[in-house]
């Protein structure tokens, strides 16, 4: 995690009168999405500081996706001491980066899990899964084809958890993978292959969560092979931490949500 102290919000520092970025902490879980939040920071030229601290897992490395290891994984308290490591930061905001760690338990947990990291740190806080539900909300999708790194009986648990926003699943592809150290080693050609292989007829956007699984790289591509907003678990997360930062610009390159289009 890099260290740089920040004095104040998006707005002036005493003395030098340069603007100064959105902070935002980012709670994960394990590797994989690095690449995608610091290169996202890059491109947003000066506008925004990511502050990455890691959660304990529940498991072991192997099996993290194992619903009972997911459950642990969501726990509050173990949020908030990860969260407690951001203290010495200025943030606008907190993101719990991690999609089955925060729908696991359904809706009502999930909200669960931001409100207690909104009252242990004062700062406003989100999650992976609840960015999905928003941002389908956003862009006016109700139905969705859903491509899943996850076992089925977990893929089922996210398709629980989006009927539970009114979002209906048109069409589901589980990848049964029981880590998200496998889905962090998914190469882009192989996610290109099983998106391609999605029947996609009659959804309103394609959902691919898992932050393990970083896909900034593609998501532009994904989106001119299907038609259709290609809505990641990164691409959320970062999207709703830059709603609840309150920002009011947009990167391009990074697909239909992120670019604001």
């Amino acid at each position: 995690m890099r260290c740089h102290l920040v004095s104040s919000r998006w707005g002036v520092d005493v003395g030098d009168q340069k603007p100064h970025p959105l902070t935002v902490g980012m709670i994960v879980p394990s590797g994989g999405p690095e690449a995608d939040y610091y290169g996202f920071e890059e491109a947003a030229a000066g506008r925004l500081r990511f502050y990455l601290t890691i959660s304990r897992v529940g498991g072991d490395p192997g099996n993290d996706h194992d619903p009972e290891s997911l459950k642990q994984t969501a726990r509050t308290d173990w949020l908030v001491e990860a969260a407690a490591r951001l203290g010495g930061f200025r943030l606008d905001a907190i993101e719990w980066a991690c999609t089955s760690g925060s729908f696991v338990l359904g809706r009502r947990f999930a909200e669960e899990q931001t409100a207690v990291l909104h009252e242990a740190s004062g700062i406003v806080a989100g999650s992976t899964s609840l960015a999905f539900a928003s941002a389908c909300a956003a862009i006016g999708a109700k139905r969705v084809a859903v491509l899943a790194t996850y076992p089925r009986v977990v893929t089922g648990l996210f398709l629980d958890f989006l009927a539970e926003f009114g979002l209906v699943a048109t069409e589901v592809r589980s990848l049964d993978l029981p880590s998200g150290w496998e889905a962090a080693r998914l190469s882009e050609e192989y996610i290109d292959e099983q998106v391609a292989a999605l029947p996609i007829v009659g959804a309103d956007a394609v959902l691919i969560p898992d932050t393990a699984l970083p896909t900034f790289r593609f998501i532009e591509r994904l989106e001119r092979r299907t038609g259709l907003p290609v809505l990641t678990a990164n691409a959320v997360t970062v999207w709703d931490a830059l709603r609840l930062a309150g920002a009011s610009w947009t990167v391009p390159g990074y697909g239909l949500l992120l670019s604001g289009s």
